[in-house]
């Protein structure tokens, strides 16, 4: 069994730690921005595949203590680094410290990177090439309080990076995080979702991905595991063909998203087009007043409104939140409430009666998801 450390934002540590369960995996424990876990290689490539609120998952390859570069150098260089790769593979080195004696990230990266050259150097006569868009072996450096742990990144690119959105606009929800709130408010996929403000379509890509049983990695064309030196092509294949022979090809029901904009309806048809369910989702220009229920059997109305983070928004926006709550009061009775904000203040003027709120972290911002009742 290989020990794995997946890495999410803060506050869907629980979603992932379920996530890991259904799969199948060991010694499942949610931590401070990631869960920690065991598992075989064919876990390893599920996990890249299905995971939808992971953001990276992580092979650790060595522990220590390091109080400044040489040591960092020494103690990479002491692994032996032709058993993780050979020198005609390409290499890239990620890191991030934090309270720590070592403060410059790209600085220690760039010793990994010379420690492992240099080895192979030595050894062999020639040293590994550096792709920092899509290396052979992506490794991650992750520094705090002077504890270093050193791991090839099965993905390299970020888990959350779909495919689907190639344009970012301004404020974007992260795609993992839109999954992970779908999947922590327990939506049920057999009821509508509907997203009233719905910008690029987000959450109404992701809800229909997690409808669909479709996998978040089932079209992505490459992932870093397989530059590793013990990858199984035979299982991998195995693994994506049955996830691919398992995606629905109808929804179970309506989801839905409007946005008062043009340019993010069109954005978000866009999105969902690249996603392959352009076809399944109604997307509409449409007055947040102007949307109804799709269907009579009650579901779950979800938005992540502007939180009013620059000096004088706030009370632009009071009247847009007040809005919201008398919208879903008067026409979506009998529906959940999910509101994604970082502003109590604009939440509370909905004015409808709170179910539950749970903080959650989009980028640095800490935020809550608000559910209200309608009814």
């Amino acid at each position: 069994m290989t020990r794995y450390f997946a890495t999410c934002a803060r506050g869907l540590e629980p979603v992932l730690a379920s996530e890991l369960d259904a799969l199948g995996a060991e010694a499942v424990e949610p931590g401070r921005g990631g869960v920690t876990f065991q598992g075989p290689p064919a876990l390893l490539y599920r996990a890249c595949l299905w995971l939808r609120t992971a953001v990276r998952v992580l092979r650790p390859v060595h522990e220590f203590e390091v109080h400044n570069s040489d040591e960092l150098y020494d103690a990479v260089r002491s692994i032996n680094w032709a058993d993780w790769m050979t020198p005609d593979q390409t290499l890239a080195v990620d890191c991030n410290v934090r309270d720590s004696a070592l403060t410059h990230s790209q600085y220690a990266a760039r010793r990994v990177k010379d420690a492992i050259c240099d080895q192979f150097r030595e050894r062999v006569g020639r040293r590994p090439s550096v792709d920092p868009d899509q290396p052979m072996i992506g490794l991650n450096l992750h520094v705090s309080k002077n504890h270093a742990v050193l791991s090839l990144d099965s993905s390299w690119s970020s888990l959350h990076k779909r495919g689907y959105r190639p344009i970012q606009t301004i404020a974007p929800l992260n795609e993992a995080l839109a999954a992970g709130l779908l999947l922590r408010a327990k939506w049920d996929k057999n009821t509508p979702l509907v997203d009233p403000m719905c910008g690029s379509g987000t959450f109404c890509v992701e809800g229909a991905w997690i409808a669909l049983n479709r996998p978040p990695g089932l079209t992505r064309k490459w992932f870093a595991f397989q530059g590793w030196p013990d990858f199984d092509r035979t299982v991998w294949n195995a693994i994506r063909d049955d996830a691919r022979a398992a995606v629905l090809k109808e929804l179970p029901a309506p989801i839905c998203g409007s946005d008062v904009r043009s340019d993010a309806i069109s954005l978000a048809q866009m999105n969902a087009r690249a996603a392959g369910v352009g076809h399944l989702l109604n997307l509409q220009k449409l007055e947040l007043r102007e949307a109804r229920p799709p269907s009579d059997v009650p579901g779950t109305l979800v938005c992540n409104p502007p939180y009013g983070e620059r000096i004088g928004e706030e009370e632009e926006l009071i009247p847009l939140y007040a809005r919201i709550g008398a919208v879903a009061k008067e026409f979506w009775p009998g529906w959940r409430l999910l509101v994604l904000t970082s502003n109590t203040m604009l939440a509370k003027k909905i004015r409808l009666k709170v179910v539950h709120k749970e903080p959650f972290f989009n980028g640095s911002l800490e935020c809550f998801l608000w559910e209200f009742k309608t009814s």
